[in-house]
This record gives C-alpha cells, sequence and structure tokens, in this order.
C-alpha cells in the first residue's frame, strides 16, 4: 500500500479546519437557487471575493441565458495550469418541514455540517479553498498556475455553458481539470470518474379541450388529455425496458475492451443500492459487469413527473382538458440531444401524436476520457496516498454534466477530487458533509496540485 505520510499541506489543511469550514458556512448561508432565480448574483460576488483574498484575479462574466460564472486566475510556480470547474448554484430547498435545521441556516452536529448545497456544489468550492490556503502556508506560492470556473446554472442543466466554453477557450486554456464532485463510496474509497453521460429533459405537452370537463358529459364522447398522453408515452419504450424510438441506439458507441475491463474492477454495490432504495432486485434481473455496464452505458427513457386532472384527496370526476410529462433521456457517447429530440418528434408525429408539443427543458452531451491519460493516474495515485486504499475507478457516470465542452473545446483530460458520500442525502432535505470527508478531500486535492507542478514533460 503506498505511503501515507503527511505532507506539510497536510498538516495544514487540519490547522485550518476552523476557517475553512467558515468559509464553507459563509458560501452556504448565501442562497443562490438557480430553478428560482435566488440570490444568484450576490453568490456569484461572494465567490469572487474569496478568490480574490486569496490572490486570484477574477472576473463575473455573463453566459448565454444563466446566471453569471466567476472565472479567476493566480499564477503559479511551474507553466502547467490546472481548471477547477465547479457551480455556485444549489437545488431548490423544499421541502423546507423535512429540513431538521433551515437550509440556508449551516448548523454543525455530530461531526457533520448541514445545509443546502455543503455538497452540491459549495462544499467542494470551499474544498478547493482549503487546499489552496494549505498549500500557500506550506510553500507561500502555488505549485502550478491555477484557474476556476465556477458558473451559476449547473442544477438548471448549464444553459449557456457550451457556447461560453466554446467563445472563451483561450482565456480558460489548461492543461487539465478537476470536476465539481468527488469523495468516497460505500465501503470508504474513494472514486474516480472519467466520463459523464449527457441528457435530453423535456416536457410533453397536449391540450385537447379549452377547460377540464364534467367526466358523465364528457367521458364517452369528448378527448381526454391525460389518455392522448399516456398513449403517447406508451409507445416510448416497451415492457422489455428498449426504447422504440425508431434510430434511438444508431449512434449509441459500445464500450472499449478497456472500459469493460474498469467496470469489471468495480466493487459490487448491489446490496447496498437494495438497501438503500428498498429495492428487491434490478430491472430484468441484472446483475454483475451487466448491471455496471447498463448503468452508465446505456442510454435511458426516463419519466420524471406526470400532472394531468384531479390529484388531491378524494374524488372529483374531471376530464382532463391538459396534460404534461417531464421525461429526461440520458444519453451515452456518441449520442447528441439534438438528434433525441429530432428523432422524438419524428416518432411521435408518425404514430398520430402531432398534437403533442415537445418543450426542450435542457441538453448536455456526453464525453469521456482516456483512463490512462498520466494526469488521470496522477490523480488516482494521490487518492490512494491520502485515503490509504487504492481509488474506485469508474469509466463513465450514470450523472450527467457540462463536461463535453470542456473536453472538446479545451481538449483537458478531466478527474476528480472531492468530499462526498453515498449517504449525503444531496439534492434531498438535510444535506450534509462530513468533516472527516471536507478534511479528506481538500489533502487530496493539495497532493494533485503538487504533483501536477512536478510533472515534466
Amino acid at each position: 500500500m503506498t505511503s501515507t505520510t503527511p505532507t506539510p499541506a497536510d498538516l495544514q489543511v487540519e490547522q485550518k479546519i476552523n476557517s475553512s469550514l467558515e468559509d464553507l458556512r459563509r458560501l452556504c448561508a448565501q442562497p443562490s437557487v438557480a430553478a428560482q432565480g435566488q440570490g444568484l448574483d450576490e453568490c456569484a460576488e461572494l465567490v469572487a471575493r474569496m478568490l480574490q483574498e486569496r490572490g486570484f484575479e477574477t472576473q463575473i462574466m455573463p453566459v448565454p441565458a444563466a446566471p453569471p460564472a466567476v472565472y479567476a486566475f493566480r499564477k503559479g510556480a511551474s507553466d502547467r495550469t490546472l481548471i477547477f470547474y465547479n457551480h455556485y448554484d444549489v437545488q431548490p430547498a423544499e421541502p423546507l418541514e423535512l429540513w431538521e435545521t433551515p437550509p440556508f441556516e449551516p448548523t454543525i452536529r455530530d461531526g457533520r455540517l448541514y445545509a443546502r448545497g455543503v455538497v452540491d456544489d459549495k462544499g467542494h468550492i470551499a474544498c478547493r479553498l482549503a487546499a489552496i490556503d494549505a498549500l500557500l502556508a506550506a510553500g507561500g506560492e502555488l505549485p502550478c498556475n491555477v484557474k476556476f470556473l465556477i458558473e451559476g446554472g449547473e442544477e438548471i442543466g448549464s444553459p449557456g455553458l457550451p457556447t461560453f466554453v466554446r467563445e472563451n477557450r483561450e482565456l480558460l486554456a489548461a492543461d487539465a481539470c478537476i470536476w465539481e464532485f468527488g469523495g468516497v463510496n460505500f465501503e470508504g474509497r474513494p472514486f474516480v470518474v472519467l466520463g459523464m453521460r449527457g441528457i435530453c429533459y423535456v416536457e410533453l405537452r397536449v391540450r385537447t379541450a379549452s377547460l377540464d370537463a364534467h367526466s358523465g358529459l364528457g367521458g364517452s364522447i369528448f378527448p381526454n388529455a391525460a389518455w392522448r398522453l399516456v398513449w403517447a408515452l406508451s409507445s416510448l419504450k416497451g415492457t422489455d425496458e428498449r426504447i422504440r424510438i425508431p434510430g434511438y441506439y444508431d449512434s449509441v458507441r459500445p464500450p472499449s475492451p478497456r472500459d469493460l475491463q474498469l467496470l469489471a474492477a468495480l466493487p459490487n454495490e448491489e446490496d447496498d443500492l437494495k438497501r438503500t432504495y428498498g429495492l428487491d432486485g434490478f430491472l430484468n434481473g441484472m446483475t454483475g459487469t451487466e448491471l455496471r455496464r447498463a448503468a452508465v452505458f446505456e442510454p435511458t427513457c426516463t419519466i420524471c413527473g406526470l400532472t394531468s386532472g384531479y390529484q388531491q384527496e378524494g374524488s372529483k370526476t374531471v376530464l382532463p382538458a391538459y396534460a404534461s410529462a417531464k421525461i429526461d433521456f440520458r444519453l451515452v457517447p456518441d449520442q447528441t440531444a439534438e438528434e433525441v429530440v429530432s428523432k422524438l418528434r419524428r416518432h411521435l408525429d408518425e404514430h398520430g401524436f402531432e398534437d403533442i408539443e415537445i418543450v426542450l427543458l435542457g441538453g448536455e452531451n456526453p464525453a469521456k476520457v482516456d483512463p490512462d491519460d498520466p494526469f488521470i493516474l496522477l490523480t488516482i495515485q494521490a487518492a490512494e496516498e491520502v485515503y490509504g486504499a487504492p481509488p474506485v475507478v469508474s469509466p463513465m457516470s450514470g450523472g450527467s454534466g457540462p463536461i463535453h465542452p470542456f473536453v472538446e473545446y479545451l481538449g483537458v483530460p478531466v478527474s476528480n477530487s472531492g468530499i462526498g458520500y453515498p449517504g449525503a442525502q444531496v439534492h434531498a432535505p438535510n444535506e450534509h458533509v462530513r468533516i472527516a470527508d471536507f478534511i479528506s478531500g481538500a489533502k487530496h486535492t493539495a497532493r494533485v496540485l503538487q504533483r501536477f507542478g512536478a510533472m515534466e514533460g
């Protein structure tokens, strides 16, 4: 096992933990809910100030159709440049009654800090700052050039960010990138993720009348919006879980032999998932490598929500005039959101559902990186040194994020370090970070910076 002898930066992380947690509390006390347009400008200004306090040159920059982004730069000892991607926006805190303490009043109890956004993603911003503080205290300068791009619209699909990255390629140019998440798995082992699925999020809408009708009046003679939508939805996917949109799988790139090798080496978390989510089993009885492959390399079609008619307590004999459904398609290389919308439109029209409106609510393309890139190997080795165990290396994440423009336009390898764990209740009430995980994430980040600055070539 790799030595875990503490470095001077490790010791500084521990010595400065109270001030680092205070930084995190400052961030979390500022609401910044992108979905509700709450506190975004104020949070961008706070993030910029916190970076300026550490000697960074900062700019608050407009992003098309999205909240502003914070860009920052500080010169380091080597000419290599590492860019951190993070986001300062958070999910809505509702339902508020399920929080044990108010979501924007950060509270420490039992070795954990509770607040909305404390893990996703303000804790990761504070983790980077803690690593930078430790390195400056231990050595007086950063080991390499450091840039930050911290956006404010990730939780609403990062609208405009691909355009922003493409148009600011020179400003954002770097040699490697650390992504916005990281942490440990169910076993307490760190994880490194080498790619992310894309997403195409749409809302299907249909109106069959100008107003709801009495079901006795219209039940046998009026068109029913709810039935129209249900019939349309049933055409998208079969009980075998295969998506029936013609051509949907045509662009799918199968996993490589190296991808399958990494999947086979992943720990078996099936029992943990069953226990956490109260499952009896997985779709189609999948298990083992087949399950792991499907979890990240299979595209999806998920109904996220349905709305129509009367849904309160008791009965109401109503025939709905309007119905809607929110659907996300998780995409794998080499699918694109644009092609999915086009194929969905064609499919609905061919099945007689020209009246179903498609509203695109967000889209991000998938991307993955070379698992054997020297920077990836560097982050893996640094993680093993900090955590005393080899990290779990996954070739893809089942989730999505704006990784594609960083890989496509900046051409950087993307790895991660961070503070999360499976029980952190991200996006749910009582979101929290374990302080011990925060310390480990900051140490890992500091070691990545140190090793990256010392890389040859």
